[in-house]
């Protein structure tokens, strides 16, 4: 199977990010949210972010403009008709993931693949809410996509042999490393990274060292790019939290539990640097310590 149009569902910070590596890649993208207006508010982003590069000459004006032609907005996964490859990028909720699972098969030609990003929800029991189990696979991008190398593919128990190497052609023709998991909670990256960023917070809440000591203390004592508190933030702590959960009923487990902090903060619509504060505050650009309470 030759994959020529890839749809996306969800045109926030991940699924515009796959849709733009997805166009830059030579694909024909069909980017849907909830709405049209949100499906044109995804791809006018990816042009604002694609206009920075050509202003300090890492790309040329006509290419951007290419790539975000080949982007279209629609309104609803109902138009994933035309797609040999569609990607679910939406909010990590397992009862929303179903429930869009369902209507992308619907929406879908006989034989198109059906892919998700998800971080941390089973493969088999999204694959078992559709009539094409086989063709169901996970595509989990790294956040930010067009940054990030890495594409971490899950394999459903109902994933083909086909399946997975026709998906995997198209992760490595957007220039990506593929590593390969088995469906088990987390996956491989998130079941090693949670954790991590879980403890971090932990010290946090028990007052052993500042947020930036800590970040700090990864970056230049572990060799890590980004602290553990200041990528929490990136990613967002709704998500963190998330995958926590799921780690933590999935593989009953007490290492993976979620710190009391990091649930307040989520409680408190603080989820990190999308809504202007998390275990940081940013703002006009900027970013400064936020009180701990």
């Amino acid at each position: 199977m030759e994959i020529r149009t890839i749809g996306v569902l969800g045109a926030g910070q991940m699924g515009g990010g796959i849709a733009q590596v997805a166009a830059a890649a030579g694909y024909e993208v069909v980017l849907a949210d909830a709405s049209i207006e949100l499906a044109q508010k995804g791809r006018s982003k990816i042009d604002a972010i694609l206009g920075k590069q050509v202003e300090k000459g890492k790309i040329k004006a006509e290419d951007k403009d290419a790539l975000v032609a080949r982007i279209k907005p629609v309104a609803s996964s109902a138009d994933f008709g035309t797609c040999d490859l569609v990607i679910e990028a939406a909010t990590e909720n397992v009862d929303l993931k179903l429930k869009l699972f369902r209507g992308c098969d619907d929406a879908m030609k006989p034989g198109a693949i059906l892919a998700s990003n998800t971080s941390s929800i089973s493969l088999t029991r999204l694959a078992g809410v559709t009539k094409r189990p086989e063709l169901v696979i996970g595509m989990h991008f790294m956040n930010p996509p067009p940054l990030m190398k890495l594409v971490e593919i899950v394999r459903a128990v109902q994933t083909t042999e086909e399946t997975y190497v026709v998906t995997r052609a198209a992760a490595e023709k957007m220039g990506k490393t593929v590593t390969v998991s088995r469906d088990a909670p987390g996956f491989l990256v998130n079941r090693i990274l949670i954790p991590m960023l879980c403890e971090a917070c932990f010290a946090l809440q028990e007052g052993v060292g500042t947020a930036e000591d800590i970040d700090t203390g990864a970056k230049l004592g572990l060799n890590h790019p980004m602290g553990p508190l200041e990528l929490s933030d990136l990613i967002g702590l709704d998500t963190v939290l998330a995958i926590a959960d799921v780690l933590h009923k999935d593989i009953g487990d007490d290492k993976y539990r979620a710190p009391t902090l990091l649930r307040n903060l989520v409680a408190a619509g603080w989820v990190g640097k999308k809504s202007g504060r998390g275990f940081y505050i940013y703002e006009d650009g900027a970013r400064r310590s936020a009180p701990l309470r």
